[in-house]
């Protein structure tokens, strides 16, 4: 990226002294491309682009690049008002052809600090540098319902917040709900200290494997659930009114959300709680951790102890889990007397760029037995 003058725009990033490569430009996006051959001789599998706002420390005024810097945008020459949104997509777009060039045979795998619409072609996004406290929390949440419902269905948040250091029962009920996200990953600023589980005593360390277990459990779930946005454009994390747009009060519902048809998570979003309402949807639902049945539409009482956040499943479901031989098992949730239920399962065909077999599940309740 030049000034008006021709000279190279130089701001200061993590390395020091920086420039910036124009990625509006399809001859820098192919160079670029390019130097992730060294990255992935070395073993590296996945890329995960930062600070591509772009950012700089320099003053110029904002901390980014002057508006008056002067961009390709593909040929037709302008300044750095319109590029800015776009500078992120078009760096992703980079990363992605780069890699499909380098590798044909394998999906990439990236996500990116910044973007723009149209960033689900090349890969997902997370919460840049979320501020730690139970604000925070409530804030991840909302972002990845909102990136959801504007077409990028894979992100999440920072665990335990960017900039400070969380509490202890802060951390857990992050990663409680970072289980449920479609990227989940601790994370934080240089100086904000570790953010590994066993760093917050052995209580928190329990109660975080269990998520991390159920986590694993739920992977068939997420690759269907992966599988399914690509093909129809449905994110994983929906808002509860997904299925029921003129229910007013699912639509101000911004405490809970869908983890695909099948599950209704209800993360805690303050502290000391230990139990909260839960508002359901239309149908019957199963408190996963008791068993215990609710009737919706309507709001019910949970209990959400410090060990886990509550979690329903929907009457009749059919989730694929993995099962305790390493295959996947089909777990079926009781569907109301007289009802059906029904679950979409793509199973895993591994690394490749082959169209993958949808498969229908149905359940239904016959004398008393599913």
């Amino acid at each position: 990226v030049r000034d008006a003058r021709g000279r190279e725009v130089r701001g200061v990033v993590w390395p020091g002294e920086s420039v910036y490569p124009d990625f509006t430009d399809a001859r820098v996006r192919k160079w670029w491309g390019a130097l992730y051959a060294e990255r992935l001789a070395q073993g590296f599998a996945g890329v995960w682009h930062d600070m591509n706002e772009p950012a700089s420390f320099a003053a110029f005024g904002e901390r980014t690049l002057p508006r008056s810097a002067r961009h390709a945008l593909e040929g037709r020459g302008g300044d750095h008002r319109e590029a800015h949104n776009v500078y992120g997509l078009a760096m992703a777009r980079a990363g992605f052809e780069g890699l499909c060039e380098l590798r044909p045979a394998e999906r990439p795998f990236l996500f990116s600090r910044s973007g723009w619409a149209g960033l689900q072609r090349y890969g997902g996004s997370w919460s840049g540098d979320v501020a730690t406290g139970w604000p925070g929390l409530r804030a991840s949440l909302s972002l990845v319902l909102g990136l959801g419902l504007c077409g990028v269905p894979y992100s999440g948040p920072d665990i335990g917040g960017f900039s400070g250091v969380p509490c202890p029962e802060l951390y857990l009920r992050w990663f409680q709900l970072g289980a449920y996200m479609p990227l989940f990953r601790t994370h934080s600023a240089i100086g904000a200290g570790r953010r590994e589980p066993w760093e917050y005593g052995s209580e928190v360390l329990a109660h975080a494997r269990t998520a991390l277990r159920e986590r694993q459990r739920l992977l068939p779930y997420f690759g269907t659930l992966g599988q399914l946005a690509r093909l129809t454009g449905a994110p994983y994390v929906r808002p509860l009114w997904w299925s029921a747009a003129r229910d007013r009060a699912l639509r101000d519902c911004e405490d809970a959300f869908l983890l695909g048809d099948a599950l209704l998570v209800a993360p805690v979003l303050a502290a000391g709680v230990t139990r909260r309402p839960v508002r359901l949807p239309r149908g019957r639902w199963y408190d996963t951790a008791t068993g215990r049945a609710y009737d919706g539409p309507g709001q019910v009482w949970v209990e959400a102890p410090l060990s886990r956040i509550p979690v329903l499943a929907r009457a009749g479901a059919v989730l694929p889990v993995a099962g305790a031989d390493g295959g996947t098992e089909l777990e079926v949730w009781a569907p109301v007397t007289g009802r059906g239920g029904s679950g979409l399962v793509v199973p895993d065909a591994g690394d490749g760029w082959q169209r993958p077999t949808v498969e229908r599940f149905t359940s239904r309740r016959s004398g008393g037995r599913v």
